[in-house]
């Protein structure tokens, strides 16, 4: 993900009203609800400040609205027919905005088993706040350190690294590592 906003960000900071810019599935890799908030302003901030030409590809239903609040948002999508539980994409693009998603098809298309489609269906039926993987409640996971661990968080909090060369630092760091390798029996470097 910090790949991926790295990116947009060197897009966006070089782009002028001459470029070209086409993106795909920004906000990806995070939250939904973080990533539609970033592709939604990902596209406002090129309409409004960077005012190049663009392609957006997006899974985020929501964005679609923007085509009626920003002067030069248009939706497209691709034509697809329907059969029943088959489709298929027709290779076109028309106006307008696509009124489904065709993830458990295009899953079904790749080769996923037919069991693991059903099941996926099922909770597509639910709720989300229903959906067994939320209703499992985990308790919290004590941290538990060993004596090595606890050694080397104690000296870390001690060293004043604004004090310290940077060859004192490495070999701080070198100590530390070997602590954490064998154990609080390291003894001390002198000198």
């Amino acid at each position: 993900f910090m790949v991926e906003m790295q990116e947009v960000a060197n897009i966006i900071n070089n782009a002028s009203e001459n470029s070209l810019i086409i993106l795909d599935e920004v906000g990806r890799g995070t939250s939904t609800a973080d990533g539609l908030s970033i592709a939604r302003a990902v596209t406002e901030y090129i309409h409004d400040v960077v005012g190049a030409r663009t392609l957006f590809a997006t899974h985020y239903h929501e964005l679609v609205s923007l085509e009626g609040e920003l002067a030069a948002v248009k939706n497209y999508c691709v034509a697809v027919l329907e059969k029943g539980e088959d489709i298929v994409f027709l290779r076109t693009i028309k106006p307008g905005s696509s009124d489904k998603s065709y993830g458990l098809q295009v899953a079904r298309l790749a080769g996923l088993p037919p069991s693991l489609l059903n099941k996926a269906r099922e909770y597509l039926e639910q709720s989300p706040k229903m959906m067994p993987l939320q209703q499992t409640k985990k308790e919290p996971k004590t941290t538990q350190f060993s004596s090595a661990e606890k050694q080397v968080l104690q000296e870390l909090n001690n060293f004043n690294l604004m004090a310290a060369t940077p060859l004192e630092a490495m070999e701080r760091i070198y100590h530390w590592q070997l602590m954490l390798k064998q154990g609080p029996r390291v003894v001390k470097k002198s000198g």
